[in-house]
């Protein structure tokens, strides 16, 4: 009897790379949007020669570095889980998933860390220019890691370019077959596109925050206005107007395919057991796998088949329609992780359209509910990130390949408390080093941003003030060292 109570190996390996993806994709879903930010701030400072871009510049490039480098490091573990929880998986798409993850370090991690270096102590050291370069690379190279990483994932999803050998091991047929996999396009632009929202909502929150101390500073009599925090809070709010409506079309997009592909997927996120003629959007129930029905169902008609099919009137089957070893083993978790991140979705075009409005009004740096409504704001992009992949994979079950390998047939032979011990391992660790890098960047978030002592490198020697100028000679070069002040 209590034997049976215990999750099984498959249990605990399942909740282990969910906890492990968790936790890793935080920090991805920040850098990659965060680098090109960095991009954008250089060559504005570049283009302008204003320091308030570099000064931002500098500011985020602390934070950048810290949060790579935990995704670097929680990256690298959750890749060990391939070879120990999952090594049937392995040995059975290993051929296809294996090359994608190679090109992926090849092509992507190596041109991030072979210019990060550059791009974190080399501003006074390169010159703008091959610096501003190195920034640029850096920000194409976390863009290229994730194409890489969604190709692999979404070929799990969708499928194609394959072959099926003896053993049941998948091969290579058609590499652009199986790069541009069926749901691919739709899930790269979807995702890259949360990971720019997630980015600008944490600058904006930081940057709201404060733009909120000056008013505090100015009721005390102490008018401090920060330029720096404005230009954050400005920038992010812009990405936010044009961003936050722009995934709502993608996520549309991304849903016709999951519709076409996935459609018990989409079924367990609509909370459709039944096949309709025009399909009801169900706003909230309860979903239950055991009763067939969606209790409490709040629905509003004709929507779903609106905006999946574009028909009024259009057909979407049920759950009751298909297999029922196809559904998702998880329907509720499916079917709530989306509409939390649909609805921080529409918190997004909400806040970035309060913005343009008191942008237009003369009061956007006035008014207080704004900002502080963009502060609460600042974890909802890795929130809706993050119900994203738990829709994404918890869709996907019972299947590794969906529709062609089993989950239950892809775990290693592994026993129970082995993974249980590794999972109470990982817990313990994730939790004092990433609870404490976390903090750390929290710390730096509430440190206001200001104009460093480091100057911007110039085309001549920087002398100290009241320095007698070194003598030139013939040649205008003085053979003799000098002492640069310090800065």
């Amino acid at each position: 009897m209590i034997d049976s109570l215990l999750p099984s190996a498959l249990d605990l390996a399942r909740f282990q790379f969910a906890f492990v993806v968790v936790w890793h994709f935080l920090f991805p879903a920040f850098t990659i949007g965060l680098a090109s930010y960095l991009a954008v701030l250089e060559g504005l400072w570049l283009w302008t020669g204003r320091a308030v871009y570099l000064d931002v510049f500098r500011y985020w490039l602390k934070i950048f570095a810290i949060a790579f480098a935990m995704g670097v490091v929680s990256g690298i573990v959750m890749s060990y889980q391939f070879g120990t929880n999952w090594s049937v998986l392995s040995q059975k798409a290993g051929p296809i998933i294996g090359p994608l993850m190679g090109y992926e370090v090849l092509t992507a991690f190596f041109l991030e860390a072979g210019f990060l270096g550059v791009m974190l102590f080399g501003l006074e050291r390169v010159g703008k220019r091959l610096h501003f370069a190195a920034t640029c690379l850096v920000a194409f190279g976390t863009s290229m890691s994730a194409f890489w990483i969604l190709s692999a994932n979404s070929w799990l999803h969708t499928p194609a370019g394959y072959s099926v050998a003896a053993d049941g091991s998948f091969h290579p047929e058609d590499w652009w077959a199986i790069i541009f996999n069926p749901s691919f396009p739709f899930r790269y632009a979807h995702t890259v596109t949360g990971a720019y929202l997630t980015t600008g909502l944490i600058v904006g929150a930081v940057g709201a925050f404060h733009v909120l101390r000056e008013r505090r500073n100015e009721a005390l009599g102490t008018r401090d206005a920060n330029p720096r925090a404005r230009l954050m809070f400005s920038m992010a709010m812009w990405l936010l107007c044009v961003l936050a409506p722009l995934q709502l079309v993608l996520g549309d997009l991304h849903g016709g395919n999951t519709f076409e592909h996935q459609p018990a997927k989409l079924a367990a996120m609509e909370g459709h057991f039944e096949s309709h003629d025009g399909a009801p959007l169900v706003l909230f129930g309860i979903p239950s796998a055991e009763q067939e029905r969606t209790r409490l169902a709040i629905e509003v008609p004709h929507v779903a088949s609106l905006y999946l099919t574009h028909s009024w009137n259009g057909h979407v089957p049920g759950l009751k329609d298909l297999p029922r070893d196809h559904w998702p083993t998880n329907i509720p978790l499916v079917f709530f992780a989306f509409r939390i991140m649909v609805g921080l979705g529409v918190l997004m075009i909400t806040l970035g359209a309060a913005s343009l409005v008191m942008r237009l009004r003369g009061r956007f740096y006035e008014n207080p509910w704004l900002h502080r409504a963009a502060v609460a704001m600042g974890p909802a992009g890795l929130i809706a990130v993050t119900c994203g992949w738990i829709v994404t994979e918890a869709g996907r079950q019972p299947f590794t390949v969906y529709g062609l390998l089993r989950t239950a047939d892809s775990v290693a032979p592994i026993a129970a408390p082995a993974v249980a011990a590794s999972l109470a391992a990982f817990a313990l660790v994730y939790f004092v080093v990433f609870g404490a890098g976390i903090w750390f960047l929290f710390r730096l978030f509430a440190q206001a941003p200001k104009a460093h002592e480091a100057g911007p490198p110039t085309d001549k020697p920087i002398r100290s003030a009241g320095t007698t100028p070194a003598p030139s000679t013939r040649h205008g070069v003085d053979p003799r060292p000098q002492i640069q002040p310090a800065e």
